[in-house]
């Protein structure tokens, strides 16, 4: 018999802990304050994009418009079908849900299902097992959440009926499933039950603002760290684990490559294409399962503008770092924004760590920003070079002139524009 084939989380230590996860995994999460496994869910989501497969997301507690508010990006992929439970589950139908199906002409950047009777089992495995028959490959999905499907089923039995019959088909169909449970909203019979069928079982908690994850069960592993807490931090869609913080020397390259990517704004397909690789290569990089050739090594590295060396080492020494030549300075993406709207450069290299960061910031005539440039916890100031601007706030409207400064704190604008004629251009730091 072959062995099954192991696949990445996203998350790369992670991976590392698990051993990967293997096509057939049921995944269940056991989440302390209800909010911890969405950025696990959400890193799943991504690479099995990277990776082109058909994802399901079936949702009992999100409104589709929450969902896909929560989704951000990731819900602009083709492949991404949502199912969506609530409107007729816990939404009963209200006209508040409704009005998302109803609007006209009305467009969604992935595929929506809405099941309307979510509350039927037999109508709700119909819908699942239709969509997923449809499919090609190893599907993935998630399952938001165990708790939500109990309480609309009414009742552990109905669920663990369901769940009991699904865990064997999905693996036997030879998927990845996550199911996301709150830790404390069900029966220890419940969990032993749904713990004896899943493949991988992880608890995630938060113990006075420090937060844990314990891997609890792991099918056909043999890990040293079962029922071990480890401390960990995350970070919009970067989760980092204790031992990669009190590492002073090399970390591993693909947690690096990732923050190095993320911060010249490239999705892993858009790095890839740079590149000349799949966006695959770059997802197994990130996911360290494999390790890039050398001379794709040497064009990752000529493509974020940095040392090959900066790939290996969490900082990169500050000698000889007093002057930064022009060619040094990096062409940066704003994600969320038409690429036409808004240019930018950022004015040190990407492996320079420092207190603040410099950038240029061009926008055309005539183009407005429905937002902010960046989404930054620190201050920010800006100074016009050329051009003028206006700059909307949430009660005041202003206008900024070539020679103005602009000093941002708590308050972040809702809106720039360029009245023209010429184009605007700001010199804009941004302060850790």
């Amino acid at each position: 018999m072959s062995e099954p084939l192991r696949v990445g989380s996203g998350v790369s230590q992670l991976d590392r802990l698990l051993g990967g996860l293997f096509i057939g995994d049921n995944v269940i999460w056991y989440d302390d304050a209800g909010i911890l496994a969405s950025v696990f869910c959400l890193n799943f989501v991504q690479i099995s994009q990277s990776l082109n497969k058909s994802i399901i997301y079936v949702s009992f507690d999100r409104s589709p418009r929450n969902l896909l508010q929560k989704l951000g990006p990731l819900a602009e992929y083709q492949n991404l079908t949502v199912l969506d439970c609530f409107t007729k589950g816990k939404g009963a139908g209200s006209p508040v849900f409704m009005d998302f199906y109803n609007t006209p002409g009305a467009q969604w950047p992935c595929n929506i299902v809405r099941v309307d009777e979510p509350a039927d089992l037999n109508a709700f495995m119909e819908v699942l097992y239709g969509l997923q028959a449809q499919m090609k490959g190893d599907v993935r999905l998630v399952f938001e959440s165990i708790t939500g499907m109990q309480e609309l089923w009414g009742g552990e039995e109905r669920f663990l009926g369901f769940y009991s019959h699904s865990c064997p088909r999905l693996y036997e169909l030879q998927t990845i499933a996550y199911w996301i449970a709150e830790k404390n909203a069900h029966s220890s019979r419940l969990r032993a039950q749904v713990n004896q069928i899943a493949q991988v079982a992880i608890e995630l908690s938060v113990e006075r603002g420090t937060t844990y994850l314990s891997i609890l069960k792991a099918e056909a592993r043999d890990l040293d760290n079962l029922h071990k807490r480890l401390r960990y931090w995350s970070k919009d869609l970067t989760v980092t684990f204790e031992q990669e913080k009190m590492d002073s020397g090399l970390i591993d390259m693909g947690l690096r490559l990732k923050d190095l990517r993320r911060k010249r704004g490239l999705s892993q397909t858009e790095l890839a294409k740079l590149v000349g690789v799949t966006p695959s290569t770059i997802s197994q990089v990130e996911s360290n399962f494999i390790y890039p050739s050398v001379p794709t090594l040497l064009k990752i590295a000529e493509v974020l503008y940095v040392e090959v060396s900066s790939l290996f080492q969490p900082k990169v020494e500050p000698r000889n770092r007093t002057v930064f030549p022009e060619t040094q300075a990096a062409e940066v993406k704003i994600p969320n924004f038409p690429e036409e709207s808004i240019f930018a450069k950022i004015l040190t290299p990407l492996d320079f760590e420092a207190k603040a960061v410099p950038y240029v910031i061009e926008i055309p005539a005539g183009k407005s920003i429905p937002s902010h440039f960046f989404i930054h916890k620190g201050d920010e100031l800006g100074y016009l070079l050329a051009g003028k601007l206006r700059l909307k706030m949430q009660k005041a409207m202003y206008t900024v002139r070539t020679g103005d400064v602009v000093y941002l704190s708590a308050e972040m604008p809702i809106e720039w524009e360029n009245p023209g004629p010429g184009a605007a251009k700001l010199l804009w730091i941004k302060v850790n």
